[in-house]
């Protein structure tokens, strides 16, 4: 059994939390450590009984609750050794690093935790396909584009929490942005646009992916309902109605799921 919940997800914060019947688990940490733990709260769970963060990468929407949650609650940080330097860049005086090698599984408790390595402009980036008891959840935030090896590692997921940050048309028309950022969001090694994520969605569709997530959304470059209705029609196309696709927000916590092999 799994229960999964994400805590909030924009491009101003990203946190979710798995729990299997032995093991509890933070994937990135987004907001403060406060507001992190009273969203745990909101569903009825424990910050002291987070046993572990996993971190995609060292960007400020992924660790600003890091000071409070291992300083204060001593979680340990599961990381690599690239992001692992980037973030003592920012964060100071903290030594509880559990350390992997970027493609190599390991586990924590009962969930075996798969990581690959995502373009993105981040010191060592990843995403996570994390399982227990035959089931499978899959992070694929904050990249440009989806490599083969990518789409592998995340096929056969029941969920999947897949980044639909932007509308392009939205940020060619962005008046406040400089050229060079929007080059940067555009990039190879930027965030994936609703089209796509439809792409994604498409390639990685199988019989056992019940729950698209849609995270990451840009609040300035993108609406909710581009975005759903963007992936929801690829979705549709395929003929995978077995497949619910929802919007997240950094502002509230989705409901929580329970999955059963």
């Amino acid at each position: 059994m799994i229960s999964f919940t994400i805590l909030g997800s924009g491009s101003g914060g990203n946190c979710a939390y798995l729990e299997t019947p032995t093991t509890r688990l933070l994937i990135d940490a987004g907001f403060s450590g406060k507001q992190i733990a009273h969203r745990l709260e909101k569903i009825g769970r424990s910050i002291s009984d987070v046993q572990g963060i996993l971190l995609t990468h060292e960007h400020s929407d992924h660790i600003q609750g890091l000071n409070v949650l291992c300083n204060r609650h001593k979680i340990p940080i599961y990381c690599n050794r690239g992001t692992k330097d980037a973030v003592e860049d920012k964060f100071k005086g903290y030594n509880n690093y559990r350390l992997f090698s970027t493609g190599s599984a390991f586990e924590i408790g009962d969930v075996n935790v798969e990581n690959f390595s995502i373009p993105h402009d981040a010191a060592d980036p990843v995403g996570f396909a994390l399982s227990s008891g035959g089931l499978k959840v899959g992070f694929l935030t904050d990249l440009g584009f989806a490599t083969r090896l990518i789409l592998e590692r995340v096929r056969n997921a029941d969920v999947l929490v897949l980044e639909a940050n932007h509308d392009l048309k939205l940020v060619q028309e962005d008046t406040k942005r400089p050229w060079a950022l929007k080059q940067r969001i555009l990039s190879r090694h930027g965030h994936l646009s609703n089209d796509s994520a439809a792409a994604v969605a498409m390639e990685v569709m199988s019989d056992r992916l019940r729950h698209l997530y849609l995270g990451h959304l840009s609040k300035e470059c993108n609406r909710p309902e581009l975005a759903f209705d963007r992936v929801s029609q690829a979705v549709n196309e395929i003929g995978a109605r077995h497949c619910n696709v929802y919007l997240t927000s950094q502002d509230d916590i989705c409901s929580t799921i329970s999955l059963n092999s």
